[in-house]
């Protein structure tokens, strides 16, 4: 899965990792920043972050609860 945030200028690639399927942290979370070395968030333009399932479902699950929460103040 890819997303695009930051008037695409961060690219966010999240896929299981075949090659690694033996590592206990197979899901690789790839950040790209496509823009001036100033304006990085980042020191790299391009990092991997490496993550085990229960991480990766921990990080989901709390994107998904800001989302949630994002929502009901809006409504609100």
């Amino acid at each position: 899965m890819t997303l695009h945030l930051l008037d695409n200028t961060l690219q966010i690639d999240i896929f299981y990792d075949c090659a690694d399927q033996d590592l206990e942290d197979n899901i690789c979370l790839s950040v790209v920043e496509r823009c001036p070395p100033a304006e990085r968030l980042l020191r790299a333009g391009e990092t991997h972050i490496y993550l085990t399932p229960a991480e990766a479902r921990a990080l989901g699950e709390a994107l998904l609860q800001a989302a949630e929460h994002s929502t009901t103040h809006q409504d609100s």
